[in-house]
This record gives structure tokens, sequence and C-alpha cells, in this order.
């Protein structure tokens, strides 16, 4: 059965292949533009739900294309909507816009110089996670699909999201608001797809794996109240501080000997311990906070729970208090694997079936995983590295770099993917998770 279906999937390739022919031009003609594009955006970064500059841009470029654009969603976010010749299913694409506050150390000719305020403090704005390629790419696959309607069996939804990278204090925003106010709606999206550039994977490149990817992840508030005492006379008082040092030890034993490791991947991190103003004084309480990340939903309740069950048993033990909040960030991002087996062949058409490799899940997270929980969607990496490099440096950080050689491949795949995804003789059906 299951080499009926390669085969079948490859005919379906084939078939696309020669219905999609025609298109090298187009990307030829827009390579140049996504690269100034990026450039350009990357020289201007903006902050979450401050994208009003690169908003613009993306709006101007929409509409001299002809596609109906709809601005101010979530805040910064801009929508095209472009219609095919043909009558047929709904594809959405989304790229992210936002930049980080990070200072730049590249010495490029687009650097960023820009500066802003961020938690009431001064900082430099970089788009140090590859925001900048991703909405570079996503402008050139509006532009190829708008010059060939005709190949378009449906409608294509472009999603330019805001603040990939959390809203600021007291704001909502992103892909969780973008959803709340109807983005997947009017028309009704079928599928989703979505791409992140990567500085440490080879230009050329797409990785990507079935079903959990990358991690849900949650952060926690710890608070354990004790009793104050003399640093000299701790049995005089209750000490939070002792006891936040176990509930970390006992939060680190739900992973170790609570799940199952060899399913997926699972993190409890307490970041910041807050508590004490003097030497020789026990304080009267400590604050604890930190993330969860998980890439099963099963895992995800599991470890909640016991959290939840935990921390005010611990503290009770030692005769203090502790309350626990758990807040989600974002969502497992989960990769149909029925959307994902559809898409293969025409990526490996594109790439190169040896330049399309599989990879262990990312406990990183990405918002992109809310519109996967209302339809099917398929979220893979782009390499962005330049070829025998021997050093790379991560994302987030002040020398990351992205070569723009790997842009091209990006605009191609979606653009194809896009295709192939509305030609109504692909006909299998993905299934949401998780919902």
């Amino acid at each position: 059965m299951k080499k009926h279906l390669s085969l079948m999937l490859l005919l379906i390739g084939g078939l696309a292949f020669a219905q999609n022919q025609g298109l090298d031009k187009d990307y030829q003609a827009v390579e140049k533009k996504v690269i100034e594009w990026r450039r350009d955006i990357h020289q201007n970064p903006e902050l979450s739900n401050r994208e009003f500059k690169t908003a613009e841009k993306i709006a101007k470029h929409l509409k001299s294309l002809g596609i109906d654009v709809q601005t101010g969603v979530a805040h910064t976010g801009v929508v095209g909507v472009l219609k095919g010749d043909q009558d047929g299913k709904v594809i959405a694409l989304r790229a992210d816009i936002d930049a980080l506050p990070v200072y730049e150390r590249n010495d490029l000719p687009y650097k960023s110089n820009v500066s802003s305020e961020f938690l009431g403090e001064k900082v430099g704005v970089m788009h140090a996670c590859g925001h900048d390629t991703h909405t570079a790419i996503l402008m050139g696959v509006a532009e190829v699909l708008s010059k060939n309607k005709d190949k378009i069996k449906g409608t294509v939804k472009f999603i330019f999201q805001p603040a990939e990278e959390g809203p600021p204090p007291g704001e909502e925003g992103g892909a969780l608001l973008m959803v709340k106010e109807g983005v997947l709606k009017n028309p009704d999206v079928d599928a989703i797809f979505g791409l992140h550039i990567n500085s440490q994977t080879p230009v050329g490149v797409i990785r990507y794996k079935s079903g959990g990817t990358m991690a849900a992840a949650q952060s926690f508030t710890i608070n354990v109240k004790g009793k104050q005492s003399h640093g000299s006379q701790p049995w005089s008082g209750i000490d939070p501080i002792m006891i936040s040092a176990k509930i970390i030890d006992g939060l680190q034993t739900i992973i170790s000997r609570e799940v199952n490791l060899t399913n997926e991947a699972a993190v409890i991190t307490v970041g910041k311990i807050k508590s004490g103003v003097r030497f020789n004084i026990i304080p009267e309480s400590a604050e604890m906070i930190g993330t969860i990340r998980t890439l099963d939903y099963d895992m995800k309740e599991h470890i909640n729970k016991r959290m939840m069950e935990m921390v005010p048993a611990i503290a009770k033990a030692y005769g203090a208090e502790a309350t626990i909040e758990i807040k989600d960030a974002t969502d497992i991002t989960y990769n149909d694997p029925a959307l994902v087996e559809q898409m293969l062949p025409t990526m490996k058409r594109v790439a190169g079936e040896s330049n399309i490799q599989t990879q262990k899940a990312v406990t990183g997270a990405e918002d992109f995983s809310y519109f996967q929980r209302k339809v099917p969607g398929f979220f893979f990496f782009l390499g962005g590295m330049t070829p025998g490099t021997t050093e790379s440096f991560p994302h987030h950080t002040p020398d990351f770099l992205i070569d723009d050689s790997g842009l091209l491949l990006g605009v191609k795949t979606l653009t194809e993917m896009s295709l192939d995804y509305l030609n109504p003789n692909i006909s299998s059906e993905p299934t949401i998770k998780g919902k």
C-alpha cells in the first residue's frame, strides 16, 4: 500500500511539474528584488507591534500586484488575498515581520543602526532571527503568483504577521490575536504553510519534521511564603530560599522520572529566583519564574498537572505555603503528517531529493502553532548558512548572519507548494491534531 501511495504521489508531482512549468523567468526576475527588500527591511527593523513602516512597505507592494489588501490586522499585520482564475481551496502562507531588541555587531553595508526603547531601556533593534528574510520571501511569492493567476485553482491568502517574538507587556498580538480577529476566515483557509530561515543549515537545504516539530512554550511563576527570621537563628523561621531549592529539585524529577523522553523531549527551566535583601536575614518570601517546553499534548498536560500538585505539597512539607501560575506562550508547532506526506514530492522536486532532510524536534517555540490549531499546517526550515562556513552564529545573537543566496529557494518552494496543493488532483485530506 505504501509503495502504491508513493507511486501515486510521484505521478501527481510529475503532473504538477508539467502544470507549473514556465515560472523560471518569474523566479529569475524576482530574486534581485527579494534580496533588495530583505536588505532594506534588515536596515530598518521594528519591534513587535510597532512594525509600521514594514507593514506600509508590504501593503504597497501587494496593492501594486492587484492583490486585495487588509491592513491593521492584529495592530500592524497585513493580509493579502489573491483569487485564481479557477475556483478551489484556500491556502494561506505566513511570514513574521518583527525584529528583536538586539544591537547588531555585523559589518554589513545594510547593517541595522536602529535603536529604540524596550521595557523602559534603550536597546538596539535587529532582525536577529531572520524575519526580514521571511517577509521578503513572501513578498516574492506574492509577485510570482500574481503573474500566474491562470495556474491558481483556488485562493492564496498572504499573512504578514506582527509580534511573533511576543507583544509588549499589557498588549495582545501575534498569531493568537490574528486568529482571534478571524484571519483564517473569509475566505476560510484549508491549510497553511510557513518557513523559518536557519543560520546553521546550509543554503539549498530544507529540513522538516512530521508531527511535533517545535515546542509549546509556557511560562510559570511560583511564590513561596515562609517566615522571616535572623540568619543566625534559622530554627525560628521558615526559609523560603531553602524550600525554593527543594521545589526546583522536585520539578526536575518530573522530567527525569515521570515522562517518557523516548517519545518526545520536554524541559522545565527555572530562569530567575528573587528573594532576600541582606546576608543575615532569612526572608519571608521567594519568587521563581521559568519556562516549560513540550512537544506532545499528553506530556504537556501531565507536566502541568504534576507541577500544580508538587509545588504546594513540597512547600507544605516544610511548613510554608506556595502558589504556582502557568501561562501559555505558544502551542506545539505540529506538522500535520498527511499534509507533510502530500507536499514532500513538491519539495523534493524543487530543492532536489538529497536536500530535503528530516530533523529532530526543536525545543524553541513558534506562534505559527496557533494557526495550526485551527487548520492543518506545515512549517519547515530553510537553509541560510553559506556553504563551507566553519562557524555560524545562532539566532537571537548580535552576530546572526544569513546568506541571501538561499532566499530564492524559499520563494520557489512556497510558490510550488501552493500551486500543487490547490491542484484538485491532490486529494488527500489532512486532519487537525490536538484540536
